[in-house]
């Protein structure tokens, strides 16, 4: 068996691949094993990263968690939620690209990512109610977060999916391209990351995800009391731009 998850550097940015495609991607034991160890690599590299994508093989995304495998037993409690807020919580911008099915699991897989990015063929949908299971690994807190507490019911109760171009209208997606040109603005954007000051980026993150459901009064004092400062790099980046 070939590796379930790719992890490559290209650079500043670490790119992971679900790569079970003959499965559709679907979310077995053994490839959120690979995940949860890559996730170790990213974290040990530390500010050598600037920016992670999540993006997968085949002709789709995730069919979601893998139903054969269920009631086997996990390496220890909430492991798929743990690896998912993992992901979520990495210190660099994530980057996930969605072609085809992005499906309940794969769907809170996804969620997990700072920009989803989705080509044409992209379908999003949240299938829980389709097989009378409820969401652990963060459906229930991310997607309205994403979309909007109205929006996420419709999904949730209905199953419904939802296209690419409808996402990137309700704010699921940043963007939505053609299929073609879905890995080209995935690394276009990946290399804007990358290109900036790491300091400040991985201080926006910090501040975006310590912010998120403050007021705005609260956010505003979080913002100026916790700022990271001026970053080590700024004279060099000043000097090459103006000197």
């Amino acid at each position: 068996m070939g590796e379930l998850v790719l992890l490559e550097r290209h650079g500043a940015i670490a790119l992971l691949t679900l790569n079970r495609p003959d499965k559709r991607n679907a979310l077995n034991l053994a490839l959120w094993g690979e995940l949860d160890t890559h996730l170790n690599a990213i974290e040990a590299a530390g500010e050598e990263i600037g920016v992670v994508v999540l993006r997968a093989a085949g002709s789709v995304f995730c069919a979601g968690n893998d139903l054969k495998e269920r009631g086997a037993e996990a390496p220890r409690a909430n492991y798929q939620a743990v690896i998912v807020t993992r992901l979520a919580n990495l210190p660099q911008p994530v980057i996930v690209a969605v072609q085809g099915g992005c499906f309940t699991g794969g769907l809170e897989l996804a969620l997990a990512g700072d920009i989803i990015l989705a080509g044409e063929s992209a379908s999003f949908a949240d299938t829980h109610g389709q097989f009378a299971l409820v969401p652990i690994w963060g459906m229930s807190q991310r997607l309205p977060r994403r979309v909007g507490q109205w929006k996420a019911r419709e999904m949730s109760f209905t199953g419904l999916p939802v296209s690419g171009a409808e996402a990137a209208r309700i704010g699921l997606a940043n963007q939505c391209v053609p299929d073609a040109e879905l890995a080209a603005l995935t690394l276009r954007m990946a290399e804007a990351i990358a290109a900036q000051s790491r300091h400040s980026v991985l201080a926006y993150k910090a501040l975006y995800r310590a912010q998120a459901d403050l007021p705005l009064d609260a956010g505003l004092a979080y913002e100026v009391f916790n700022t990271a400062g001026v970053g080590p790099d700024f004279a060099e980046r000043v000097s090459g731009r103006f000197g």
